[in-house]
């Protein structure tokens, strides 16, 4: 099979453009901005709220590329209680929220999505993770195909553009991404599947390209914060999601890869948003409880720290809260007095007590 020689961008979008695409377009676009107009309420900041969404956002993502590890594995590995055996997919998944957090400041800072930046984020993946060994951070130099484990070249099921244009192709998608007269969202759409199908690096190229979803439509200001979540949708629709993807190589069908993605969009914006919601309800639920008990500021204060860990321990709770141990043990006391949260397991010599809040755990989990 010879390498694949992709569309050069931006696609003649007339035949995107149907009617049916329309109104699919303005449906995942109200949806969209629905979900946005939540994440921009002055009393919520999405960096606390949405925080255990991220970790599962990061946790689905790599889960597409074979990582088995849970988002419970993940929560009680930042409260330094995993005891399991597959911290290497706890990294990959950690490195997950540590890269679009990276991302997020280079862009905070003025920068546009160049390939700095893509290059940076694939780095952060596959720091200290399987993939380490394969020049991360690197546009690659050889030539990859996907195909089953142990096939060749002839036999693969894909065999992305040779290494000698992959720069060339790079260039012609950043300028892309980088267009302000596209529609956003299609854009988005046709920036993620050209991403995969010119497979720039050797290893960590799908998480990649879902990294670059949510900076792309913050940065066309689709998005107030880039924290949105697709990769649910995708792994769960896993199949679809590889198939559109192999009908561009094989049909050049863009508009059947542009109708999946717009229904990912809508589908997840309005999970999103009951999630959100849900979220915000539960947080108010909370403070009016602590209002009506009469309890301290320092109860309150906790409260933002709380919603950001549904799993935690006594210990990691005080380091975040940052109060005197005495103080943060009496608002954890009030916590579980007030039915918020539970004890998993006691503290044991020098292991902390592990907690957790039932009602966020439920309904990230949901």
């Amino acid at each position: 099979m010879e390498p694949y020689i992709p569309d050069v961008l931006p696609l003649d979008n007339s035949v995107i453009f149907t009617p049916e695409m329309i109104r699919l377009l303005s449906d995942s676009s109200a949806s969209l901005s629905k979900y946005n107009g939540i994440m921009t309420n002055p009393s919520l900041d999405p960096s606390i709220f949405l925080s255990p969404l991220e970790i599962k956002e990061a946790v689905l993502s790599s889960k597409i590329e074979g990582t088995r590890t849970t988002l419970d594995d993940v929560l009680r590995f930042d409260a330094d209680v995993f005891t399991g055996n597959r911290d290497g997919d706890i990294v990959e998944v950690l490195n997950y929220r540590t890269a679009m957090r990276d991302a997020k400041k280079w862009l905070e800072k003025g920068y546009s999505i160049n390939q700095t930046l893509i290059c940076e984020i694939q780095k952060t993946l596959l720091e200290g993770v399987r993939g380490q060994n394969k020049k991360p951070g690197e546009i690659r130099k050889e030539q990859v195909w996907i195909g089953t484990r142990n096939s060749t070249i002839d036999d693969a099921i894909f065999v992305p553009p040779a290494p000698t244009n992959v720069p060339n192709f790079i260039e012609n998608l950043v300028s892309y991404m980088n267009l302000d007269d596209q529609e956003p969202l299609i854009q988005t759409a046709i920036m993620h599947a050209q991403f995969e199908i010119i497979h720039p690096f050797m290893d960590g190229n799908g998480r990649t390209g879902r990294i670059l979803i949510p900076l792309l439509l913050w940065s066309k200001g689709r998005l107030d914060s880039p924290m949105f979540y697709i990769s649910e949708y995708l792994e769960i629709n896993c199949e679809d999601y590889t198939q559109c993807l192999n009908a561009i190589t094989t049909k050049k069908d863009w508009k059947g890869w542009v109708h999946f993605f717009l229904k990912a969009i809508q589908t997840q914006a309005d999970k999103n948003s009951r999630k959100a919601l849900e979220i915000i309800t539960l947080y108010e639920n909370c403070k009016n409880r602590l209002f009506l008990e009469q309890n301290t500021q320092n109860s309150l204060k906790g409260l933002d720290i709380l919603f950001s860990m549904p799993i935690f321990s006594a210990v990691q709770f005080r380091k975040t809260v940052n109060m005197p141990p005495a103080t943060a043990a009496r608002v954890l006391t009030t916590y579980k007095n007030l039915g918020f949260i539970r004890t998993i397991s006691p503290s044991s010599g020098r292991t902390s007590e592990l907690l957790v809040f039932p009602e966020l755990y439920r309904l990230i989990n949901e």
